[in-house]
Parts: structure tokens; sequence; C-alpha cells
């Protein structure tokens, strides 16, 4: 499925828990409709790293929201070969490392950095005519006028089975590392995870890629056609 009409402008507001195929489908999603793509997540991954290359202590906030104000992210939207760097250093690898996945909650708590990076973002949203943006606030906080605003989720074992095939871990310690994950994320006071009151949801347990693609293609062929 195409979109019937390529829209001049089109904002498409992707949340949900790691591991429900967020990335990958809206990395599709942003060629399918001729648009960019943002990761937010691999943003408070990167300002993690710079916390950690900085050697802050993790329950300080003002450490933490220092060096995040310091940082220079460079952000790459291009559907088909993402890339962040952070002070000039790419840091494409080491955001998605063990270290970094183990803090970037801690981080992404923080008031400063989380008013700090949604300013950011929201400037890249306005910046361009058709953007999918991935992440866990997009459609509550980041983007509530999203033209399409869907939550992805998925059971706990799919989502385990999906990362650990990604990073090559056991997949008992993963979905023990997600959930833990998703509690620090759901119950924080600032922006926590959550749907969007007016989000759809779409459960990718049984589905394949390609498959939610095509549903989400249809969604929004149905919002921008009306």
């Amino acid at each position: 499925m195409a979109l019937s009409e390529r829209p001049e402008k089109c904002v498409v507001a992707v949340d949900g828990p790691s591991g429900s195929g967020k990335s990958t489908v809206s990395r599709r999603l942003a060629s399918a409709v001729d648009g960019v793509y943002l990761d937010t997540g691999a943003m408070y991954r990167a300002i993690t790293w710079a916390v950690l290359q900085g050697g802050a202590d993790l329950v300080d906030p003002d450490a933490i929201a220092k060096i995040a104000l310091e940082t220079e992210l460079s952000i790459g939207t291009d559907p088909t070969a993402p890339h962040f760097a952070a002070n000039g250093i790419n840091v494409d690898e080491p955001i998605r490392g063990s270290e970094v996945t183990g803090a970037v909650s801690a981080v992404a708590a923080v008031p400063a950095v989380r008013k700090h990076l949604v300013a950011l973002q929201r400037a890249i949203i306005a910046a361009h005519p058709r953007i999918i943006v991935e992440g866990r606030d997009i459609a509550s906080v980041v983007a509530p006028d999203a033209d399409l605003k869907v939550y992805l989720t998925a059971s706990a074992a799919a989502r385990a089975a999906r990362r650990s095939a990604e990073n090559a871990t056991d997949v008992a310690a993963t979905e023990a590392d997600l959930a833990r994950r998703d509690k620090l994320d759901s119950s924080r006071a600032v922006d926590p995870l959550k749907q969007a009151s007016d989000a759809i949801e779409v459960d990718t347990t049984g589905m394949g890629i390609d498959e939610v693609v095509q549903h989400l293609l249809g969604l929004l062929n149905s919002k921008v056609s009306k």
C-alpha cells in the first residue's frame, strides 16, 4: 500500500516500549512517505554517553543537566542511514552498548534534560515537512498535534526475543532489563512513558515488519485523505 496522495506536510508520532518495533517500522514508514526520521531515544542515549564520559554522578541531576546543556548533538534524519554525534564524536555504536542502556533511564528522568531535548525535537519537526518521530512521549508531549499518533506494543516475550536477537543477548536477561526500563520510564515524574488518549494502539506481537508498516500506511491514508 502507498499513500493515495503524498501530503505536503505530515507528522507521525510513534510511541511505545523498547522492543515493540518502533525504530524499524518508523524508518520504513519515513521512506514510504519520502520523509525524514527522528529517533528521540537515541538523543537521550547520546546525552547519556556524554554524561558518562564526563563522569557525572547519575544521582546528581544538576551535574547531568550541566553536561546535557553543554553537549553539541549532531542528528542525522535520513531513514536509510540515521546517525548521531556528540561533541563531534560519532556515537552510533556506543549509545547502543550496555553501559548507556543501563544509565539512560536515569538521565532521561532529569527534568532539565527533557526540557532541553524536547525543544530540540520540536525544532527538528518544524524544519521538515514530512517526519516520523519515535520515542516514549511524542504524542503526549513533543508533538501533541501530530497527524497520526500510534502506540506500538507487543508481549513481553516477543519484545525480549526481538531485542535479544538484535543484540545477541540472553532472552531472559533481556526481558528482565526491558521490564526494569519500562518501570522506570513509566513511573518518572516528568513526561512518563504512556499511551496518549488519542493514540491508536497497534499490538505487533504476531505481525511482521512489512505488515505493521502497511497497517500504519493505511491509518495515515485515512487521516490525510480527510
